[in-house]
């Protein structure tokens, strides 16, 4: 994960310690997925961190052929 990047810090300093975790986990998640789809890591931590605070959480089990 690429906790030391200043645009990492500054998204996750807009959460509240308990969604910190979820945070880093859809980060490390979405980053690895766009790695295997388009070759890159790249992700929007500030688009992440909206969602996190919108109330997105993982809800379920993964699926049979998660690329995760």
């Amino acid at each position: 994960m690429p906790a030391t990047s200043q645009k990492f810090k500054e998204a996750e300093e807009t959460l509240p310690e308990d969604l910190k975790p979820v945070f880093r986990r859809f980060v490390d998640e979405y980053e690895y997925l766009t790695s295997v789809h388009f070759g890159r890591g790249y992700v929007a931590y500030k688009v992440l961190a909206d969602l996190v605070l919108a109330g997105w959480r993982p809800s379920a089990e993964r699926v049979p052929g998660s690329k995760l």
